[in-house]
C-alpha cells in the first residue's frame, strides 16, 4: 500500500467532524425511539437534572415537559448503559481491525476473521459452563482474553517463518482456529444442554448482542476500552511504517517484532474485554477499517480514531436499525453485523482476486 502524505489534512478532519456528528445523532434517535418514545425535551430534561443532581445543585423545573419517573429509569437504566457499550464496543472492535490490517498489511485480517473474536468467545463459554463467571465478574473478561491472546498468538505463529508473516498463511490459520474454537464452544454448549440456565446463557453469548445492559456492564468494559484504544493511537506512526514493509520500518527505528507483539497483546485484551460484554460480534473489526480507509486514506493517525467513531456509529446504528425493523421481537445483534459483513468479505476476496488475476 502507497502512502500519499500530500492528501490535504483538512479532508482527514473534516471526515473525523462528520463521523463525530453521526454519532451523536445516532445516540440522539437511540436514546428517544423505543417501545417508550420520549421526547427530546423530556431527554434533555432528564439529563440536565442528571448533571446538576450529581454536584448537588438545585434541579431545574421540568413540570412544563412533563417528565414522568419511569422516564428516568428507561433513559438513565435501560437505554444509557447499551447506547454506551455498543460505542466502546464498536470502537473496540474496529480499532483492532485497523491495527490488525495495518500490522499484517492485508485489508482481509480482523479480529472474526483471524479466529480472534472465536478465541474469546471459547474462553467465556469455558467461564460460563465451569461457574466461574457466577463467582467473580472478572472471570468472564480473564477468560475471554486468554483466549483471544491463545489464538492470536497460535496464527501468528504459525504464519511467520524466519521473521517474515505470510499473508495467505495467516488467513488460512485464523480461519481454522476461528473453527476450532467454534467446534469447542458447541461442544460445551452441548454438554450444557441439560442446565437449561447455563445453556441458555451461552447461546446467548454465542449471539452477541448488548441488549439488558447495565451500568456494571460499562465499569466491566470502559478501563479496557478507554486504555487500549489510547495505547493504540499511540502506535499510529509505527502502523504508518509497517505499511511500507518490516525492511523499512526497521529502517527508520521501529522495532517490528517488539511493536507487534505489543498490538498483538493490546487487540487480544480489547476484544477479549468487548466479547465478554457483548459476546461475538463479527465483521465490525473488517468492514468499518476497510470503509474508512476508502475514504481518508492509510494514514493511521486519522485512520484509527475514524475506525473507532464508524465501529461506534455501527453497532448504535444496528442496533436501532433492529429494534426499528423487528419491534415484535428480539435479532441478536451479532447475526445483524455476520449477515451484512460475511458478504462484504466474500465482495473483498473476489475483488482481490480479480485484481491479482489482472496484474499477471
Amino acid at each position: 500500500m502507497r502512502l500519499n502524505p500530500s492528501r490535504p489534512i483538512t479532508k482527514q478532519a473534516f471526515g473525523l467532524c462528520v463521523l463525530l456528528l453521526l454519532l451523536i445523532l445516532c445516540v440522539m434517535i437511540n436514546m428517544v425511539h423505543g417501545p417508550a418514545n420520549i421526547s427530546l425535551n423530556q431527554l434533555s430534561g432528564i439529563l440536565a437534572n442528571q448533571f446538576v443532581a450529581m454536584f448537588d445543585l438545585e434541579l431545574l423545573n421540568t413540570d412544563h415537559i412533563n417528565i414522568r419517573p419511569w422516564m428516568n429509569n428507561v433513559i438513565l437504566d435501560v437505554r444509557m448503559p447499551r447506547i454506551i457499550i455498543g460505542i466502546f464496543a464498536g470502537a473496540c472492535l474496529a480499532i483492532c481491525g485497523a491495527v490488525m490490517q495495518g500490522m499484517f498489511r492485508n485489508p482481509l485480517a480482523s479480529p472474526s476473521v483471524l479466529g480472534v473474536s472465536a478465541g474469546a468467545s471459547l474462553g467465556a463459554v469455558i467461564a460460563l459452563y465451569s461457574g466461574l463467571a457466577a463467582i467473580t465478574v472478572w472471570a468472564l473478561p480473564t477468560f475471554a482474553f486468554i483466549g483471544s491472546a491463545i489464538t492470536l498468538f497460535v496464527v501468528y505463529r504459525i504464519a511467520s517463518h524466519r521473521g517474515q508473516t505470510t499473508i495467505g498463511t495467516l488467513l488460512l490459520a485464523g480461519v481454522a482456529l476461528g473453527a476450532l474454537n467454534s467446534a469447542a464452544s458447541s461442544m460445551i454448549l452441548a454438554l450444557s444442554l441439560n442446565n437449561w440456565d447455563v445453556g441458555k446463557t451461552i447461546v446467548y453469548w454465542t449471539m452477541g448482542g448488548i441488549e439488558a445492559r447495565t451500568w456494571d456492564h460499562v465499569l466491566l468494559i470502559l478501563p479496557f476500552a478507554v486504555s487500549g484504544i489510547s495505547l493504540l493511537l499511540f502506535y499510529a506512526r509505527d502502523l504508518d511504517a509497517m505499511l511500507l514493509g518490516e525492511t523499512h520500518a526497521a529502517s527508520i527505528g521501529v522495532s517490528v517484532d517488539q511493536v507487534r507483539r505489543k498490538l498483538l497483546v493490546i487487540t487480544a485484551l480489547l476484544v477479549g474485554a468487548t466479547v465478554s460484554v457483548c459476546g461475538a460480534i463479527g465483521f465490525v473489526g473488517l468492514v468499518v477499517p476497510h470503509i474508512m480507509r476508502l475514504m481518508l486514506g492509510p494514514h493511521h493517525r486519522y485512520l484509527l480514531p475514524a475506525s473507532a467513531l464508524g465501529g461506534a456509529i455501527t453497532l448504535v446504528g444496528a442496533d436501532l436499525l433492529l429494534r426499528w425493523a423487528f419491534t415484535d421481537r428480539a435479532i441478536p445483534l451479532g447475526v445483524a453485523t455476520a449477515s451484512l459483513g460475511a458478504p462484504f468479505f466474500l465482495f473483498l476476496l473476489i475483488k482481490k482476486d480479480w485484481a491479482s488475476k489482472a496484474s499477471i
